[in-house]
């Protein structure tokens, strides 16, 4: 077997670098994926009240996405590629979603071992889940847990906009802040409705001393009555 070249030598070297990085960002990627589903399982269980079954599957989340960046410190090309902090971002909002619908304080970037600019994007993305809480508590008529939730969106966003880098610094957190305004002035908009809507029956209520019933078959005002009578 010929000696290879000085230069076939170095390219070998490099080829098996190669080789064991191409290894480890496919582990990378599907461990990422994986992760991804624990987080967002989370962020559904968290919707539906099962409180306990989020907190266990944002934890393994979480575990697994420490060990995940433990791995991959050696390899900063991984490590930085986009893929791994769409995961940490993931990871972020489910446990940030559960601690504002569980009453709990925020976790820090540093106890969920999260990148800071993950963390942001997180946080914008945990206010905008925050709708559908919104959302349902004004379905069951608890208008001021719908108030209070709309009131942690906008501390949300007034203080995601005081963070004013670049793109590359904040990876994207401009356009996360954006969208999150978006949802944040439906859901105003959704909140004033209903309190203006509840308002107006109360009044409503007291100047006419009863309970505003709509009237049935049968009942003075139907207008199938009416018809009937002509």
């Amino acid at each position: 077997m010929p000696t290879p070249s000085p230069a076939g030598r170095i390219a070998e070297g490099i080829v098996r670098r190669f080789e064991g990085l191409s290894s480890t960002r496919d582990r990378a990627l599907g461990e990422g994926r994986q992760i991804t589903r624990l987080a967002a399982n989370s962020v559904r269980a968290t919707h539906r009240g099962q409180l306990d079954e989020a907190e266990r599957l944002a934890a393994e989340a979480r575990e697994r996405m420490t060990a995940l960046a433990a791995e991959l410190t050696p390899y900063p090309s991984i490590f930085w590629a986009g893929y791994v902090q769409d995961a940490m971002k993931e990871v972020a909002e489910a446990a940030m979603t559960l601690a504002i619908v569980a009453g709990r304080p925020l976790p820090e970037p540093a106890d969920l071992g999260i990148e800071d600019a993950a963390y942001l994007n997180a946080m914008a993305e945990a206010a905008s889940e925050l709708r559908r809480q919104v959302l349902d508590r004004l379905r069951e008529n608890d208008l001021p847990r719908a108030e209070y939730l709309l009131g942690v969106m906008d501390d949300i966003y007034a203080a995601l906009v005081t963070v004013d880098f670049p793109d590359a610094i904040t990876g994207g957190l401009r356009r996360s802040t954006d969208a999150l305004r978006a949802v944040l002035e439906r859901t105003r908009g959704d909140v004033t409705m209903a309190a203006t809507q509840g308002r107006v029956e109360r009044a409503l209520r007291e100047a006419l001393g009863t309970e505003i019933i709509a009237p049935g078959p049968g009942q003075p005002g139907d207008d199938g009555d009416e018809r009937a009578a002509d």
